[in-house]
């Protein structure tokens, strides 16, 4: 039994044990939520498939597997599902503009030595590919947060019905606030971990700090976190708007 394996047991079984059917709907999530991606990057090395829309479709995709598939199609999933694509579609004319202007598409110099045997006319757009990695990085963090608001909201609402439009806001970027900065700290910690290896390479290649700041490859995941920091602050009152302006006024009557 390969070490692989005996995590995904170790996992399966824990999700199973925790979450019960719902945890074992979020463990195969994992599986679909890879195929997507896979078959995703798979369709990007295609010249004449625009990344952007790819990424768009991609997002939909994952979204309703994370929210319809793990916890049903219903009314809260669905002001979760809509509050997402409203955030992304924002997120995305956003990364757009930075992206071409701090020109981080490509590769560094750093890189050059490893690709030097490759060519790169390959009919690929950079810039495109640049955007699609920051959006599908932060696609997770951003449906999370959508329905860890609009559930306990829906809660809310169902225990105190004569609540108004104002005060259900208020309480859902209560709760926006109280997860802002443990999410932002989870995807800086993730990116973090995952480029310890380049910042020791950087060590390695004894780089002062401002050649560190000023390298493309660092400059490209410093505003990778940034815009994932970005769409998670900016689902929450778009979350806690939406689901008060849905529930007060279509399941309040």
């Amino acid at each position: 039994m390969s070490v692989q394996l005996l995590l995904g047991i170790i996992l399966f079984l824990l999700m199973a044990l925790v979450g019960g059917k719902k945890g074992v709907r979020s463990f195969f999530t994992l599986f679909l939520n890879f195929g997507v991606l896979f078959f995703t990057i798979i369709l990007m090395s295609i010249p004449n498939v625009n990344p952007i829309l790819l990424t768009i479709i991609a997002c939909i995709v994952v979204s309703c597997i994370n929210l319809f598939y793990i916890n049903g199609v219903n009314r809260i999933t669905k002001t979760a599902f809509f509050s997402s694509m409203i955030t992304i579609v924002i997120l995305l004319l956003f990364i757009v503009f930075i992206t071409e202007k701090a020109m981080i598409q490509g590769f560094g110099e750093e890189e050059i030595e490893e690709i030097g045997a490759f060519s790169l006319f390959i009919g690929v757009d950079f810039v495109k590919v640049a955007t699609a990695v920051i959006i599908m990085s932060t696609i997770g963090s951003i449906t999370d947060i959508a329905i860890s608001i609009a559930s306990p909201m829906r809660e809310l609402f169902q225990h105190n019905p004569s609540i108004d439009r104002k005060e259900l806001f208020t309480f859902g970027l209560e709760i926006g606030r109280d997860v802002l900065g443990t999410d932002t700290n989870t995807l800086f910690f993730a990116f973090f971990g995952s480029y310890l290896g380049l910042l020791i390479w950087f060590k390695d290649l004894s780089y002062s700090f401002g050649e560190i700041v000023n390298s493309k490859v660092f400059g490209a995941e410093m505003i990778t976190i940034l815009c994932a920091g970005i769409g998670v602050a900016l689902i929450i009152p778009i979350t806690a708007w939406i689901t008060a302006y849905f529930l007060v006024r279509v399941e309040g009557k």
